[in-house]
């Protein structure tokens, strides 16, 4: 599977087997990313429309082709990989970071999302000011790849369904936006 999406990238199978590890850091850097965000986007976009329509069978559908979607799977390694400020932390596997070679195979393990089995969480115990101890749980960067994966076929659904003057939780919202409208009403 990785071979024939590669090939759109431009590498053919013989040259795939050419290529070694360094060259997987040349294919991942000439991905083009920002047609990948667009491609999500517009995915993203179709969901929103289909549960704003009430049209549950083609939102499902529409989730399942996120879930599946080369370019969101790409991104969302890339996201817990190299953009996330947490990307150096390592869950129980010990894993702090993935070479070029790990993020494709990452993203190819992506791919039976339906069928992902979590890991267990790194807990770091951190004192509090009153003596006692809370746990901090970390995951493995496969886990957090694949919820960022979940996300982003999750949460256009979940705004779609939200008031339009609603602004707690909401990625994009504040409460200065909520200061801003009551501003403007009073």
């Amino acid at each position: 599977m990785l071979l024939f999406e590669v090939r759109n990238l431009g590498l053919t199978e013989v040259n795939m087997v050419r290529h070694k590890i360094k060259d997987f850091s040349e294919l991942w850097k000439s991905i083009p990313w920002k047609k990948f965000r667009k491609n999500l986007f517009r995915l993203q976009r179709r969901l929103f429309k289909a549960i704003q329509a009430e049209d549950k069978r083609r939102a499902r559908n529409l989730q399942k082709l996120i879930l599946k979607s080369f370019a969101a799977r790409l991104l969302a390694v890339r996201q817990v990989s190299q953009l996330n400020t947490g990307k150096k932390t390592a869950g129980i596997d010990g894993v702090k970071s993935l070479n070029f070679k790990q993020r494709f195979a990452l993203a190819e393990r992506l791919l039976t999302a339906n069928e992902w089995k979590h890991s267990k969480l790194r807990e770091i115990p951190i004192p509090k000011k009153d003596g006692t101890t809370r746990m901090l749980k970390v995951p493995t960067m496969a886990d957090r790849a694949w919820q960022c994966l979940v996300k982003y076929a999750l949460e256009p659904a979940h705004e779609a369904l939200f008031h339009a003057r609603s602004y707690g939780f909401r990625p994009g919202r504040s409460a200065h936006d909520a200061q801003k409208i009551l501003f403007r009403v009073c």
